[in-house]
């Protein structure tokens, strides 16, 4: 994994994140977003991998999913954001839609996915942090765009 500071202005960053071949891309940007202390982006990728696990969110049963891709796929559209989990660290939240040879698409969370050839990751950075806190309904850490309450 290589990366590049595009641009930084105000307190926003923007960087290109360049995932290899081999490359987990979860733990990749986690990595990434934990050594920048990232608190706060927005994340949009495409690139190509050898395989992944998506996950789908079973409302009913409060668990995922895992929806297994054992073949070479284009990453049509990655999307998602970095916030502090409910721990206080970087937590990656990311969405895909790979496309198979056929031209079908899949789509679901990002669970593990490896990259081959490349992925092109560009992440941007927030001035303000987002926290995650834990929602009872839904048994998921969400983000809480409200103000932390002071006691």
């Amino acid at each position: 994994m290589d990366s590049k500071l595009l641009h930084e202005s105000d307190g926003r960053r923007v960087f290109a994140v360049i995932l290899s071949t081999g490359d987990e891309v979860m733990s990749k940007i986690g990595a990434f977003a934990k050594k920048e202390g990232i608190s706060a982006a927005q994340i949009t990728g495409i690139g190509a991998l050898s395989g992944a696990v998506l996950k789908y969110f079973d409302w009913e049963s409060k668990k995922y999913r895992d929806i297994p891709v054992r073949e070479q796929v284009e990453v049509a559209s990655l999307v998602g954001d970095i916030a502090l989990g409910p721990d206080g660290k970087p937590a990656i939240h990311l969405h895909i839609v790979v496309g198979k040879r056929d031209g079908s698409a899949m789509a679901g969370h990002v669970g593990e996915a490896h990259v081959r050839p490349t992925l092109e990751v560009i992440v941007n950075e927030s001035p303000q942090y987002l926290q995650k806190t834990y929602d009872e309904e839904s048994g998921l850490a969400l983000i809480n765009a409200k103000e932390p309450r002071h006691a």
